[in-house]
């Protein structure tokens, strides 16, 4: 019964995060916009994780200037555009969908517009195929062939 019950409290605990105490903020909703600024910004390190969950040093220099941005009173959208400006828009999780990011954005739906067209089209070409049925000498020696 207490590995069963071990078990289940096991599974409501949430993952820890790398954020310090000494770096949350005082005012709560401020703290909550950094948590969220800090949900969308790649870790440069570890590349899989958000700057919140990374233990990297270069991921609590972004979480410490992320809340100084917005203490300084910047919207999100500026404190994410200063931080794309520092490091490149490969430390966001959703690139933006403009520029040279617009390519890779329709790619894919592209891609898949073009397979369901040829698709299509071949699907059709082989509709039109006559269907003949073998004469009886290609039968003949058909069932010669499959004897053997």
């Amino acid at each position: 019964m207490r590995l069963i019950l071990a078990l289940c409290l096991s599974l409501l605990a949430f993952p820890a995060l790398a954020v310090q105490p000494d770096e949350v903020l005082p005012d709560p909703a401020l703290e909550a916009r950094a948590r969220a600024v800090s949900q969308l910004l790649r870790c440069p390190v570890c590349q899989g994780e958000n700057i919140d969950d990374s233990n990297a040093d270069i991921s609590r220099d972004l979480r410490l200037l992320v809340r100084e941005r917005l203490v300084a009173g910047d919207s999100d959208d500026a404190v994410i555009d200063f931080v794309v400006d520092r490091y490149g828009e490969f430390v966001l999780f959703e690139p933006r969908a403009t520029g040279s990011n617009l390519v890779l954005w329709l790619a894919g739906p592209g891609m898949l517009l073009l397979g369901g067209i040829a698709a299509f089209a071949f699907l059709r070409r082989r509709s039109k195929l006559p269907t003949e049925a073998l004469s009886a000498e290609e039968e003949a020696r058909l069932k010669e062939i499959l004897k053997e």
